[in-house]
């Protein structure tokens, strides 16, 4: 990928929720919620404090995360749909 994101900034490729529920049912697109967990698959080199330094970030590509459902700007590249957000913008990283 050559999307390098700035500053404070991830990007995150969304994984997929399930097609089929606990139960079995097929659950359509129309009824689909949004994802809210992802891959980060770039990072930025660390959010600009007042004083002129960096803070390094504390995710690295890898980890799996949970971000808010309408935060940070969609971005398609090569038919695949990334989000891009700022760090601020994750929830949680999942073990």
């Amino acid at each position: 990928m050559n999307l390098k994101p700035l500053y404070d900034r991830v990007v995150v490729k969304p994984i997929e929720a399930d097609e089929v529920s606990a139960g079995g049912i097929i659950i359509p697109d129309a009824a689909k919620e949004k994802s809210t967990k992802g891959e980060v698959v770039a990072i930025g080199e660390g959010k600009a404090l007042d004083n002129g330094s960096l803070r390094a970030p504390k995710l690295k590509v890898g980890d799996k995360v949970i971000y808010g459902q309408y935060s940070g700007s969609s971005y398609k590249q090569d038919g695949i749909e990334y989000k891009i957000l700022k760090e601020d913008d994750v929830l949680a990283i999942v073990g």
